[in-house]
């Protein structure tokens, strides 16, 4: 039906370390039909080969050039924005490998050009109060993604967007983001897939992050209800997606 697919993670490929029913199978349907996809994930706590690490113990099929992160857009944001960036980073090992890789993007915890907030799992109230800190005193606030929550094996754990929300309230600043739902991540991906907006699908389970984008960037959208968003909820929206699936199982090609 379509020529090329954004297919969402957490909540759509896996919750936790638990694969989603139908999710492996999607993926081996592509491959074989040599349709085009994109792993578009707001998750920038791993690097690209950490991800693919993680497919292929689950059984999946598939590359690391397959899999295109919301780490990514922010270091492509952050070359593009300023001549040579210093950051304040938030994020895990991982993120801060991606943005230093080819030494063009360096570390400033006194003076940065922008404060840049990925999902930190090692999170502190020092961290915190040093991003509040240099945002008020002229630094850009960029943030990753805006994902309040995501989906695990247990139910729900705090994403990104809760923290950032926090430090917003504080500074009294909103941060441009990168990943989904905004166009940087996007644009991003359909340059990869090298396709036009309209040939392509979003697949999430998101309605605020991966529909929105799919919405915002003219493409068509698949919710699949095995993440954030039920089916109930997505059809409420005065924008609705164009197709809604119980499980990718569901979804023909």
């Amino acid at each position: 039906m379509y020529k090329g697919y954004l297919i969402d993670l957490d909540g759509t490929m896996f919750n936790g370390d638990a694969v989603i029913d139908g999710a492996v199978d999607f993926i081996d349907r592509l491959n074989t039909a040599g349709i085009p996809y994109l792993f578009l994930t707001n998750n920038a706590t791993r690097r690209p080969s950490e991800i693919l690490g993680k497919f292929v113990s689950m059984g999946f099929t598939t590359t690391e050039n397959h899999i295109y992160t919301s780490a990514q857009a922010m270091k492509t944001y952050l070359e593009a924005e300023f001549d040579a960036p210093s950051v304040y980073l938030i994020g895990t090992d991982s993120f801060r490998d991606t943005l230093t890789e080819g030494g063009t993007i360096t570390l400033n915890d006194s003076a940065p050009d922008a404060v840049v907030m990925g999902l930190d799992t090692s999170i502190t109230f020092e961290k915190i109060t040093t991003a509040c800190r240099l945002i008020q005193t002229g630094a850009r606030f960029l943030a990753t993604n805006p994902d309040i929550k995501i989906k695990t094996d247990f139910g729900f754990s705090p994403g990104n967007g809760s923290f950032v929300k926090l430090i917003s309230e504080v500074t009294g600043v909103e941060p441009l983001i990168t990943g989904k739902p905004n166009r940087y991540i996007l644009d991003g991906a359909l340059k990869r897939l090298n396709m036009s907006a309209d040939d392509v699908a979003m697949v999430g389970d998101n309605y605020d992050t991966d529909i929105l984008t799919g919405i915002n960037g003219g493409l068509y959208t698949i919710h699949v209800g095995t993440g954030v968003h039920t089916k109930r909820e997505v059809m409420m929206k005065n924008v609705p997606p164009s197709h809604t699936v119980d499980t990718l199982l569901d979804w023909q090609l």
